[in-house]
């Protein structure tokens, strides 16, 4: 192992251990009593708040209380009810024909494996990774959301733009048995100390560590 390296996993691991002790185990904070209301709230968190998702998932669900009437639902009611968290049309669409593909082909039953989510509609690989590790605690590999992207370059772990790519370089850097968390870390982190909009430094849990932090770079300023 060469020194860089060596740098390197002494620099994740206390990163890691920081956010550990901060958080303890952290899960998905969007909220559900099934496992098919799980992922049709994770198609629904597309450019959307998980606390937008969670006022109106309890609506769908209470208008159609079953999978097989989502299938059957017609599309305009749909998009009337998820009308708030955007891209309605493209979303109720989505929702109606991944009911209707886990009712015929899967038996209702959400699949386990990367390879059968991603031939459901509405799943791409970042909501695969979601529904994998959150309905069965599966590492199939790094959640890439919008907080995950940015930080993982605040903290100079990559500094590649591309979703994938960081996914593959983060899956280098971070041990496997640490993936589902390490990104529910980064989106809690993102939510509150670094956010797009303005980097709290003199309060984040990662003041002391974080490469980019202006705490460590202004230590003379009182905050």
């Amino acid at each position: 192992m060469d020194h860089n390296t060596e740098n390197l996993n002494i620099y994740i691991n206390q990163i890691l251990n920081e956010l550990k002790k901060h958080y303890g185990i952290q899960k998905s904070q969007l909220k559900y009593q099934k496992p098919y209301q799980f992922c049709i709230a994770v198609i629904l968190s597309a450019q959307c708040t998980d606390k937008k998702v969670n006022q109106i998932t309890p609506i769908l669900f209470k208008e159609f209380p079953t999978i097989e009437s989502l299938a059957n639902a017609p599309l305009s009611q749909i998009e009337k009810i998820i009308y708030p968290t955007g891209f309605y049309k493209n979303k109720a669409k989505n929702i109606k024909e991944f009911c209707k593909v886990l009712v015929e082909k899967y038996n209702k039953k959400i699949p386990k494996t990367m390879e059968e989510l991603l031939k459901l509609p509405g799943i791409g690989r970042k909501t695969a990774n979601v529904i994998l590790q959150e309905l069965y605690q599966i590492p199939s590999g790094i959640v890439v959301d919008t907080h995950v992207k940015r930080l993982s370059n605040v903290l100079q772990l990559t500094q590649e733009k591309n979703t994938k790519k960081i996914e593959l370089r983060l899956m280098e850097l971070i041990p496997k048995n640490d993936w589902i968390q390490f990104s529910l870390y980064l989106i809690n982190l993102g939510r509150t100390y670094c956010t797009a909009k303005k980097k709290y430094c003199a309060e984040c849990i990662l003041k002391e560590i974080c490469k980019s932090s202006f705490y460590k770079k202004n230590k003379t300023i009182k905050y």
